[in-house]
């Protein structure tokens, strides 16, 4: 009887690329020029100055100048002035207070709230994180939403515009101030963001929202509050606005850099507390990319993540909805997995003798007849050359001597002495072959040494107590005769 062969619908990869890239499928002829291809370029075509090398000729035409001047050269105009500007101490409290404002309006808004979704938040909490984020100067929610996605989208690739892989520096601060050449920029879907209208007014406002927020306003506080005008304007303004730019320019760098991989390690994102510290809360990153939707960065209660502490507090008080976590068996999954690849490197370092099946098979006679010239010993139907090890056997010469040329599975299981999980492990690294007609049926073709399962090296996996040697009741029956 003829099988009728089962028609399965496959996703068309172009299409739910389009869709993944923000393109309405309907144009489906418009995705070619869209997705970034290693063809996009065509032969004869002008090269993207960022595809050239940079020379003393050419180099400001590297420079992204509107970039720089925001992240570079404010910055050193406010740090020169900062020097001949007393700072008041209600400037100073002022200063950080803005700065940690302006610091968890980019991690609770920018980030959690529009670019990962991780939670919802009433219309008030929305304008309030629109504003501060705002005073951080890292470009529009829109902008910065975008270029988010496209990077947990094509993490540690050319098309992620801070990708770790070309340095340190570049990820931190150079993917800014050097061009990059838009045709080899990956793209994501954000009409979810461009839906939100106050998105949308901060957008198409956005350098009001720049002037006011990050110059404006903190130098009013510091003028109208203490007539600090000049103060509030150099620390609460700039060199408040050049610390904030540094502690999240430190998630695209350092968070990529130290510290440990307790989740995944195929990608450079990791976990350490110094880079939380600096971020407020951002980073755990390992967790992050892993788990991006959860509203979570840090998952343990003594971690620091402020900012999950405030989406909280949000939340208890009714500002915030909709929290979204994985699941603890989802978190406790990529644990476990990473800590067996870590467990299975380290194996594969370790020297756990000749694996059983390729061993060579000899008969009881040759085994015999070798044994005069090196000390072969037989346990569980594995032959071992114990040659290196009789002077320094803990039971001493005369009794290992005594099992050469021997079957000693009983002796070696209890029948003398029941040696332990290290002496079977040391055992397994002297064996040479295995006996015909002897145990190789019964006890290792059956057992296998674990064989059925193996670690993420390929290798076999010898656990504790059930190493091929240990044979239950041999110390009662040996099952072949000396």
């Amino acid at each position: 009887m003829a099988t009728q062969r089962l028609k399965i619908d496959t996703v068309d990869v172009d299409s739910i690329n389009a869709i993944a890239s923000g393109v309405n499928v309907n144009h489906i002829n418009k995705v070619n020029s869209l997705l970034v291809k290693n063809d996009n370029c065509k032969e004869g075509a002008k090269v993207h100055i960022s595809e050239q090398k940079m020379t003393l000729a050419n180099w400001p035409q590297h420079v992204n100048w509107l970039n720089a001047t925001i992240v570079v050269l404010i910055p050193v105009f406010g740090i020169v002035c900062a020097f001949f500007t007393p700072l008041q101490k209600k400037t100073a409290i002022w200063a950080f207070f803005y700065y940690c404002c302006s610091g968890i309006g980019i991690t609770a808004g920018y980030h959690r709230l529009w670019s990962h979704r991780c939670y919802k938040a009433v219309l008030p909490v929305r304008i309030v994180l629109a504003a501060i984020g705002g005073a951080a100067i890292q470009g529009s929610i829109k902008w910065w939403s975008n270029g988010h996605r496209t990077h947990h989208r094509f993490t540690d690739t050319d098309k992620d515009p801070y990708n770790a892989k070309k340095g340190f520096m570049y990820s931190h601060i150079g993917w800014m101030i050097f061009k990059q050449n838009p045709k080899l920029k990956g793209r994501t879907d954000i009409s979810d963001i461009n839906a939100d209208p106050i998105v949308r007014f901060q957008h198409k406002h956005f350098l009001e929202v720049l002037l006011f927020m990050g110059f404006i306003f903190p130098c009013m506080v510091a003028g109208l509050g203490w007539g600090d005008w000049w103060g509030g304007f150099i620390w609460a303004g700039i060199i408040r606005l050049t610390v904030v730019h540094q502690a999240t320019f430190c998630v695209n760098s350092l968070a990529h850099w130290i510290g440990d991989q307790p989740f995944d390690d195929i990608r450079t994102p990791r976990d350490h507390v110094l880079t939380a510290f600096v971020t407020f809360g951002e980073g755990y990153h390992n967790f992050h990319h892993e788990f991006p939707s959860d509203y979570r960065n840090a998952i343990k209660w003594y971690q620091y993540d402020p900012t999950k502490w405030l989406i909280r507090v949000l939340y208890t008080f009714g500002l915030a909805y909709d929290l979204q976590t994985f699941s603890q068996n989802a978190i406790e999954q990529g644990l476990v997995q990473q800590e067996q690849k870590k467990l299975d490197r380290w194996r594969s370092s370790l020297n756990w003798g000749v694996p059983i099946e390729q061993l060579p098979i000899i008969d009881y006679d040759d085994f015999k007849a070798q044994s005069k010239d090196r000390a072969l010993v037989l346990v569980a139907g594995i032959i071992h050359d114990v040659t290196d090890f009789l002077e320094t056997h803990p039971g001493g010469l005369a009794l290992i001597k005594s099992a050469i040329g021997k079957d000693a599975t009983a002796v070696f299981n209890g029948g003398v002495y029941k040696h332990s999980n290290a002496g079977h492990n040391l055992l397994s690294t002297y064996r040479v072959a295995v006996l015909r007609g002897g145990c190789e049926v019964e006890i290792w073709k059956n057992k296998g040494e674990n064989k059925s399962v193996k670690d993420s090296e390929g290798a076999h996996i010898i656990r504790s107590a059930e190493q091929l040697t240990r044979v239950a009741g041999a110390a009662v029956a040996s099952p072949v005769a000396a």
